[in-house]
């Protein structure tokens, strides 16, 4: 979907803001560093807590148990706990999770064209010039 002047323009202040509510929610529930990337790991094969932090480099356990509970509550995940000694925890994406294909490829399609555009322009900066120091 893509949104032009003419729709911006067109917009009411009640549909506005019912469609900056939908973003605010969107991101509440995906947004931040890492609830993407533990939903990634999931669908590359991670299932115990363990893998999952090995997968997601810099995550600690800490936050990647919050991270696990938030996916859980808003449905993107489910947790099993297997009473074995060792006790074995397993995560999976629940079918729900699938919802967020198109939009987690629309975000690598967009990050990819933002990054060749920065580096574009990057080498578009002139390079400064050195001015010698007189003294």
């Amino acid at each position: 979907m893509e949104y032009t002047d003419e729709d911006v323009q067109r917009l009411s202040v009640h549909e506005c803001n019912s469609k900056l509510g939908a973003i605010g929610d969107a991101l509440y529930v995906i947004g931040g560093k890492w609830r993407l990337r533990i939903i990634v790991a999931l669908k590359e094969g991670g299932t115990r807590f363990n893998e999952l932090q090995r997968m997601i480099p810099g995550i600690s356990p800490r936050v990647l148990s919050n991270e696990l509970k938030e996916l859980e509550i808003n449905g993107f995940l489910t947790r099993k706990v297997f009473t074995d000694i060792p006790v074995i925890v397993e995560y999976r994406l629940t079918e729900y999770s699938q919802t967020l294909d198109p939009v987690m490829g629309a975000l690598v399609e967009w990050g990819e064209m933002h990054r060749a555009k920065i580096r574009q322009d990057d080498r578009q900066i002139p390079e400064p010039i050195a001015q010698e120091a007189t003294l």
